[in-house]
């Protein structure tokens, strides 16, 4: 069973310093620098992905696991500790958005152990009744706190938690399991073993990494390929305003070793959606590239001006950049409007202009020695 208390444990520790913009760190943002930017296209430019386009992540033995071009992040579903999550209103605009994305294909999800207490995982389990197993593609995470026997016991915890979100979710396996962050007492070699044996039990596909800095991804590549695993997945948080791991080289790593890089908070929790303005403050617990939204007028200014000209959501634009960055977005998706909004973010390409102008406004992030490492 998943460890009660989870959510709001993780909601403190990133007020206090886990993420990279809260705590003891500066919210003032740091512009990038162009020179160490990736091309605009890194995606090839004759490359269009639409919601039925797919990505092959290594599996063991050559299997690989197709996903779209975008990731469904499940966080608020079930959440209460940073969402507000209440059953009665939000279950069913969770399902009629999950009705509509599934209508298009865009069935892969992103959850984790301790959102909402392992309510995310039970919720997904309900969407996926009924579907064939190749029809969607679940994520989910193991997190080693704050249960004292999984952080003892590390090389066996990977393992037990998978057993425990496979019931929650009703399937025999999911298609990718990933280590929540690097915040695990043991070694990485002690962690990779277990993640290996999940993949070896037929309990995962694949497994990956998410808050990892390069040398540690690295680290983790070598280690589960002692145990003949490849390392799939690296996830950090990315966005127009958290170009981190693109202008420090991880994305470019992951390219040149075969690893799918996945960028969490795509959207700067609504931050990059017009939902938001130096009048209306997201909420404090939305923690995630959390600058004040005067600080982002000149970004989102950018963003509105070439949605209008594009006849897009503003949403859209923000998602498509990440995809031409050759990024994987995880973006939330709490009702039906907003899954319509993120979809449009498929089907079309940013200009070389237009994506030079967003990079002239993108901040380039900060990271965080508790968690954020990458």
């Amino acid at each position: 069973m998943a460890t009660s208390g989870t959510q709001y444990v993780m909601q403190a520790g990133l007020a206090s310093g886990m993420s990279a913009t809260e705590g003891i760190h500066s919210p003032h943002p740091k512009p990038v620098d162009p020179h160490l930017s990736d091309p605009a296209y890194v995606l090839p430019a004759d490359v269009m992905p639409d919601s039925q386009s797919r990505i092959a992540l290594h599996g063991r033995g050559g299997k690989d696991v197709l996903t779209p071009y975008m990731s469904i992040g499940t966080w608020s579903w079930g959440d209460k500790a940073t969402f507000g999550y209440d059953a009665t209103r939000d279950l069913p605009r969770i399902h009629a958005a999950w009705k509509k994305l599934k209508a298009v294909g865009l069935t892969f999800v992103d959850t984790a152990q301790s959102y909402g207490d392992g309510e995310s995982e039970r919720i997904c389990g309900t969407l996926f009744k009924g579907m064939a197993r190749d029809s969607f593609v679940v994520q989910t995470k193991w997190l080693s706190t704050p249960d004292m026997t999984n952080m003892l016991l590390q090389s066996r915890g990977p393992k037990a938690r998978l057993k425990d979100s496979l019931s929650r979710l009703g399937l025999d396996y999911v298609d990718i399991y990933l280590v929540h962050g690097p915040i695990h007492p043991s070694m990485i070699s002690t962690v990779a073993k277990g993640m290996a044996d999940c993949v070896q039990a037929g309990m995962t596909r694949a497994v990956g990494v998410a808050n990892y800095d390069t040398q540690e991804m690295i680290k983790m590549a070598d280690e589960l390929a002692k145990n003949a695993v490849p390392l799939a997945v690296s996830q950090c948080e990315y966005s127009v305003i958290r170009r981190f791991p693109e202008v420090s080289g991880m994305i470019r790593e992951c390219r040149k070793r075969g690893i799918c890089f996945q960028g969490f908070a795509s959207l700067a929790e609504g931050r990059l959606t017009g939902k938001y303005s130096r009048l209306n403050e997201p909420p404090r617990t939305l923690r995630f590239s959390s600058y004040p939204m005067h600080m982002l007028e000149p970004t989102l200014n950018v963003l509105k001006r070439i949605s209008e000209e594009r006849r897009v959501p503003v949403p859209a634009v923000a998602l498509n950049f990440s995809i031409n960055k050759g990024v994987v977005p995880l973006v939330g998706v709490r009702d039906a409007e907003q899954a319509e909004q993120n979809m449009q973010a498929l089907g079309w390409r940013l200009t070389e202009d237009e994506i030079k102008r967003i990079e002239a406004v993108s901040i380039r992030g900060n990271t965080s020695s508790l968690l954020q490492h990458g």
